[in-house]
């Protein structure tokens, strides 16, 4: 396709109902799926980090689960600058003797797409030359090199391109689209934005909408993820200028990251729908610091949460334990789900009275629409095993008094007809996920196990 042609397509495929960043290809409609370096790597990377990588996403059925990304992350140039004639960023040659575009074309070949990475200042947070200023002649290099994903960060802004004010980075409350999210108290920020503010006029917006103009002149779609790191409050303008956005800082693996981050999406949620994620970044299943119990809560809600989902562990020496989780088909179907664009979304906090921000206890109970039936997730934010139920009046998408079929979505185990409500036991740190699927049982005997537990609905 020309390049002069791109734009027009775009256009045209836009709806006259949304902003969104709209691609041919329906590329950026469902949250990615894939692998990246850092969580792992650091800057310790190389070419045979990545050919490994795509190759156990091949082998280990992770590609045909949707997996399809092989992404490169920080440290990939030369440290001391830019080509001094054609200005372009140089791969550094010991770690990639033939090159970016030639590590992109095996990933390619292998059936898989290959992303990239940049910041959005002078630098990147590794002190690697970054984009601001460069965004044409990167994103023409991008292209030409066959770059099929662009995370683009934030670090290395310099002064003239700061914000003069910002919102709450951890909180998300003071300027959000509900009143209920009103009177938090601000975290490590001196100065916030007055009422109304535009944030979409903002410098870190036009910092972002830079690199978008110039990846949208290029002749390939390339997804674009703005690892704003949850500044500027970035989910009312991110999905004009990208496919997904950051919402807080860096995960790492430790209870206490995952728990902040999904606090965080709690009140954000609802602005995730096709075309645009919250992106709670990227998974530490696999990376130690997280029990199995931690990891199994981590990924099935950053699945619920329709969050990009990018393996962030080596693929070769992964456990078999935690692969099982990354490959969780029901999970993964509602996270790809191409009839229901909106995440699951918080219906009762738990441990907390409903709408309490607070970054150690954050909203337990959750349910969303699929294809497949209601997704319904009970998170166990306590110490010891805790009995959890799910009430059908309570799940927003379900009824009260009436029976569903019901799947254990860790175990695939079909449960029966079962009004009212399901109850269960669940493990210090872990999530019951459900599939509650159609209406069941309008006769039949109720077998109750007492004690408020679930009844079955036994077939006459």
């Amino acid at each position: 396709m020309a390049k002069s042609a791109f734009p027009l397509l775009l256009s045209l495929l836009a709806t006259p109902t949304t902003n969104a960043l709209i691609l041919p290809n329906n590329v950026g409609k469902l949250p990615a799926l894939g692998w990246n370096s850092w969580n792992a790597f650091r800057c310790d990377i190389t070419e045979q980090v990545f050919l490994d990588a795509a190759t156990k996403l091949v082998d280990l059925g992770l590609k045909d689960a949707g997996y399809v990304y092989v992404n490169v992350d920080d440290c990939w140039s030369n440290k001391d600058g830019r080509d001094p004639v054609t200005n372009r960023l140089v791969p550094n040659a010991t770690r990639f003797p033939d090159g970016i575009k030639g590590l992109a074309d095996k990933v390619h070949e292998k059936g898989l797409l290959f992303g990239i990475y940049s910041s959005a200042g002078n630098k990147t947070c590794a002190g690697y030359p970054a984009s601001l200023g460069y965004e044409e002649i990167d994103a023409e290099t991008w292209a030409e090199w066959g770059v099929d994903y662009m995370k683009y960060d934030g670090c290395g802004v310099p002064s003239n391109w700061l914000d003069e004010c910002d919102v709450c980075t951890l909180d998300g409350k003071d300027d959000g689209p509900d009143p209920k999210y009103k009177n938090a108290t601000c975290i490590d920020q001196t100065q916030l934005c007055p009422q109304g503010y535009d944030f979409s006029k903002s410098r870190t917006a036009e910092r972002y909408n830079r690199m978008r103009d110039a990846l949208l002149k290029q002749n390939r779609p390339i997804e674009y993820d703005i690892c704003v790191g949850g500044e500027a409050a970035v989910y009312s303008w991110g999905n004009e200028t990208g496919n997904a956005w950051r919402i807080t800082t860096d995960i790492i693996p430790e209870w206490w990251s995952i728990l902040m981050i999904l606090n965080r999406n709690s009140f954000l949620s609802h602005q995730t729908n096709f075309w645009g994620h919250n992106d709670a970044d990227m998974l530490e299943v696999g990376n130690g610091g997280l029990t199995l119990a931690e990891s199994r809560s981590h990924f099935a809600l950053w699945a619920a949460m329709k969050s990009p989902l990018f393996i962030g562990t080596p693929l070769p020496s992964i456990q078999p334990s935690f692969l099982e989780i990354l490959l969780n088909k029901h999970l993964l179907a509602f996270n790809q789900d191409d009839l229901y664009g909106a995440p699951a979304q918080p219906y009762k906090w738990g441990h907390n009275p409903d709408w309490t921000f607070d970054m150690s206890w954050p909203a337990e109970y959750w349910s969303g629409k699929g294809k497949e039936g209601t997704l319904v997730l009970m998170l166990n934010t306590e110490e010891g095993s805790v009995e959890k139920s799910a009430v059908w009046g309570e799940v927003p998408e379900l009824e009260e008094g009436k029976a569903y079929e019901v799947l254990d979505v860790w175990t695939g185990e079909e449960k029966g007809c079962v009004r009212g409500n399901y109850t269960v036991e669940v493990a210090s740190h872990d999530t019951a996920v459900l599939l509650v699927k159609g209406e069941c049982g309008a006769s039949g005997v109720a077998a109750s196990q007492g004690g408020g537990r679930m009844q079955l609905l036994m077939s006459p």
